[in-house]
């Protein structure tokens, strides 16, 4: 399973109901950093499936759930457990230490 595009509608459902840690990538196709980061997002998802869900939101697209979260920079990675928000990254950041995180939540 590779990564989970969610809306704002979905998202409860697949983030905040979902029994494995959740990561999800806050981000915009114009923005030069997500587009870098977006194949290392893509690499963890594949690494950790089925152990983490892996998703990304369109802040253009699914505004509600970017104010509800405070996003105001992207890229932006927020990291759930049993539907509650545990970490966040905002801006580049390596794989490294994108997986040191999320593995402190498995």
């Amino acid at each position: 399973m590779g990564i989970v595009h969610l809306t704002d509608e979905t998202f409860e459902k697949e983030v905040l109901e979902c029994d494995v840690p959740v990561i999800v990538d806050f981000w915009a196709e114009w923005c030069g950093p997500c587009r870098m980061i977006g194949p290392l997002v893509k690499e963890i998802a594949e690494d950790f499936h089925p152990k983490a869900k892996i998703c990304k939101i369109d802040v253009d697209s699914n505004q509600v759930k970017a104010r509800e979260y405070g996003i105001q920079g992207i890229p932006t990675i927020l990291y759930f457990k049993s539907g509650k928000l545990e970490d966040k990254v905002v801006g580049m950041s390596s794989k490294g230490q994108l997986v040191k995180r999320l593995k402190a939540l498995l």
